[in-house]
């Protein structure tokens, strides 16, 4: 959830409609939504600078192809109506997929909103990391691409086949905008409406720096504004990235790792501009948690280190496999290390036994419940001074952030033997703690009646595994009545005056949901390490020798090409694919 979006609620008071007053201009009802009106000066420099970088950088790309096929088109002498409907569409169908995205997340329930913008962010991330690193090493060629495209159009199908093109690759950059600012926006925690006007503004100026490019007033070297745009785009991607395994942890889907590592509100406050460029255009929050810190650097790192190799420097075929399979071993070497020194929690066997009380006895006198056996469809419960009860299940269900088992049995038992067998309506009510057993009166029923006494006793238990959490026993005394006034017979529950039953005391049952909510956090945290790290190393080794198998044969077949043609690879350091012919014949004589 947003920061902007949290709710606030008296304390104790869940269903109450009474409003808090939250400083002398401001009233919040409680269970609304509270939004921030006013956007700071600081928001200036944070969301609306990250959101008009967005817009400036994918909009002047869109304009820049538009451009080009546009400036094609007139060299030729062709018209720009086609161009100019396939345009038109690609905008408007882009627009459309953002308000539909927007609209379906405004309308879900929180958690689904949390999920969906989850999915958003990381489709966003994908889109500008691939857009990103592709424009790095084909912006020069971008243009003789765009017009062979064009001309292979034009030639195919003319103004349909011409509009038809436009209209891709529009679309493209269209859905990646939408897509990635729609992203940026929900990630910010200030107003809305301030990000879509940085985002506004900004393709409203790259639309304006592409014209003047069209029309040849502007001269702009595109290869460094695209490098150079690129760097902001992969730190502002970074912080999407973090905001995607912040939204996901609210949607429920990842609970691990989420120690807060640091606090970083001393340093950049919200209120200064360092505060505001940082979590605004960067996405990083002032309390990360260790799960976030750990998804930011390993996107991060890679995606800088691909974004920064030069074109020209390739590392030798047999370099290159031999740093994979170093990386691969010390990848294993590392999970194998995770998995054995990182200690694991068990939540289970926590406590099988609780001690229970009858209402209105001494603190002191207790009575032990125990859990004997626990399978599938019923558990077994050991109570002082009564046979071993089995309780069947009945549903499952997450009770104070614990998945829990409901377990319940009703069994018969002895009556009193002081019951009277003709009880007059005066007994009933004696025997049912003073008060009026339902559906009889002094006047119309008032007895003696036939009566023919049953006792119940009812059995309730919830556990988490093989822990008890609570436990109860309660008494139901019935009388099934003839005669007295009744017309037939009428059952009555008489069990007001019981003193039988006894029930676990809250404390103790607050004090065991919270070890277990202890311990599972735990063992979320440890899970982080001990399997979740190391799954992802060994994926990662897998996929180093994987690689490494694929260049091992590349390197195999190109020595066979290479002894067919008679050619013998030059050992020189730091060259690869080098060759020397091998002199024979006369030649080598």
């Amino acid at each position: 959830m947003r920061e902007t979006d949290k709710k606030v609620r008296l304390p104790g008071a869940r269903n109450s409609d009474s409003r808090i007053v939250i400083n002398p201009v401001c009233t919040v009802t409680p269970g609304a939504s509270v939004r921030r009106v006013h956007a700071s000066s600081d928001d200036w420099n944070g969301v609306f600078l990250g959101t008009f970088l967005i817009g400036l950088r994918e909009g002047l790309e869109a304009t820049l192809i538009v451009g080009i096929i546009a400036a094609f088109l007139r060299k030729n002498g062709k018209p720009l109506r086609p161009l100019i409907v396939g345009v038109t569409a690609a905008v408007l169908l882009s627009i459309a997929v953002g308000v539909l995205l927007q609209t379906l997340s405004m309308n879900l329930p929180q958690a689904q909103q949390e999920a969906l913008e989850t999915v958003i962010g990381a489709i966003a991330v994908v889109f500008v990391t691939t857009m990103i690193l592709w424009m790095n090493h084909h912006a020069k060629s971008m243009k003789r691409d765009l017009e062979h495209d064009a001309s292979s159009a034009l030639n195919a199908g003319g103004a349909y086949a011409l509009a038809g093109m436009a209209f891709l690759a529009v679309v493209k950059e269209g859905f990646e905008t939408a897509v990635f600012l729609l992203a940026a926006i929900q990630a910010s925690q200030s107003s809305e409406a301030l990000a879509l006007i940085g985002a506004a503004a900004g393709i409203l100026v790259a639309v304006a720096i592409g014209f003047a490019i069209y029309v040849g007033g502007l001269r702009l070297n595109l290869r460094k504004f695209f490098r150079i745009t690129g760097i902001f785009l992969v730190f502002i991607a970074a912080g999407l990235v973090l905001n995607v395994f912040r939204t996901a942890h609210e949607a429920g889907w990842i609970v691990i790792g989420q120690q807060q590592i640091g606090d970083f509100s001393a340093w950049m406050p919200k209120t200064s501009v360092l505060g505001a460029v940082i979590t605004g255009m960067f996405g990083i929050p002032t309390d990360p948690r260790l799960i976030e810190v750990l998804a930011w650097l390993a996107y991060l790192l890679p995606v800088l280190v691909i974004y920064f190799w030069p074109d020209s420097h390739t590392v030798p075929l047999h370099r290159r496999l031999r740093l994979k399979m170093w990386l691969a071993g010390g990848a294993v070497v590392l999970a194998a290390a995770l998995f054995a020194l990182v200690p694991r929690v068990h939540t289970d066997a926590m406590g099988d036994t609780l001690q229970a009380q009858r209402p209105g006895t001494a603190p002191g006198a207790t009575i032990s419940v125990r859990l004997t056996e626990v399978s599938a469809d019923q558990i077994t419960l050991a109570v002082d001074g009564q046979d071993d009860v089995t309780l069947h299940h009945v549903s499952d269900g997450v009770v104070g952030g614990v998945q829990q088992s409901q377990w319940e049995t009703t069994v018969s038992s002895p009556t009193p033997s002081d019951l009277p067998t003709n009880p007059t309506v005066a007994d009933l009510q004696r025997r049912n703690g003073g008060r009026l057993p339902s559906g009889l009166n002094f006047e119309r029923t008032p007895g003696p009646f036939e009566a023919q006494w049953s006792q119940r006793q009812t059995y309730s238990a919830r556990t988490s595994g093989s822990t008890l959490i609570n436990a109860a026993q309660s008494t139901t005394l019935n009388a099934v009545l003839a005669g007295g006034g009744i017309s037939g017979t009428k059952t009555v529950s008489v069990s007001g005056g019981l003193g039988a039953g006894w029930v676990v005391p809250d404390d103790e049952v607050a004090a065991v949901t919270d070890r277990l909510v202890d311990a599972q956090q735990q063992a979320a945290e440890r899970a982080l390490w001990w399997g979740w790290l190391p799954g992802v190393l060994l994926c990662v080794a897998a996929g180093l020798l994987l690689s490494g198998a694929l260049d091992h044969r590349r390197a195999k077949d190109q020595i066979a090409e290479d002894a067919e043609a008679g050619v013998h690879p030059a050992r020189q350091a730091g060259a690869e694919g080098d060759h020397a012919p091998v002199e024979t014949g006369a030649a080598a004589k």
